[in-house]
């Protein structure tokens, strides 16, 4: 059994070292996305190096061990089937319902869980476009580019979004540039930093480039 606070930090060091085991992810880094001080963070992650969690490199950071890499899976599927289930079964707008699912992923059994995923279809991804472990484990890869990085007149979708702050949410759907969006990347102006797309049939639209680099898109084919 492990403690919601253990799974929080194992999540956490899976997401910020870029979804790998290999990766270190530095102590301040994992300390200012657990909003704590990096002396506690350091405390925490030498109980994780006992339960074999983790491995610890001091003075470089943390990566996980292949025990810690799957509770960190196993919470992340939670997470995100829950977030799709708020969205999907009871109507939340998809910039609320990260927050609920952090609480949720802690206290829903595993029979629950089953259930939501098994109503939703056995999805794939999430309200956000993020990968949905399956239960083995596994993690869909897709070929995916950054909006300001994009080949100019190319097609594509919107496949991700990957800043799931509530009001950057809000903003990227005020935009129209939700999950499956069809677009074509009209211009980008690297002095000014936008990027002019054209969403469905909808006028050209300008984006900033700090905010185009936060949406993944797919090339349409």
């Amino acid at each position: 059994m492990t403690t919601s606070t253990v799974e929080d930090y194992l999540k956490r060091i899976y997401i910020e070292g870029g979804c790998s085991t290999g990766d270190l992810v530095p102590m301040g880094r994992l300390a200012r996305a657990m909003s704590v001080t990096p002396g506690t963070a350091t405390s925490m992650v030498k109980s994780l190096v006992r339960e074999r969690h983790v491995q610890y490199e001091p003075y470089a950071g943390v990566r996980l061990t292949k025990r810690g890499q799957k509770i960190a899976l196993r919470m992340l599927r939670r997470h995100r089937v829950i977030e799709l289930f708020l969205v999907e079964a009871l109507d939340m707008d998809w910039s609320e319902v990260h927050a609920e699912a952090e609480h949720l992923e802690h206290a829903v059994s595993d029979r629950v869980l089953e259930q939501m995923d098994s109503f939703l279809g056995r999805p794939g991804f999430d309200p956000h476009g993020d990968p949905i472990p399956s239960e083995d484990g596994t993690v869909a890869d897709r070929d995916l580019d950054r909006l300001d990085q994009a080949e100019i007149g190319g097609r594509f979708a919107v496949a991700r979004v990957t800043d799931q702050a509530p009001v950057f949410l809000r903003g990227i759907k005020q935009l129209g540039l939700l999950p499956g969006t069809k677009l074509r990347i009209e211009s980008r102006d690297d002095g000014a930093g936008t990027v002019r797309v054209k969403v469905g049939r909808q006028r050209p639209i300008t984006v900033a480039a700090e905010v185009a680099a936060r949406v993944l898109v797919q090339a349409s084919r």
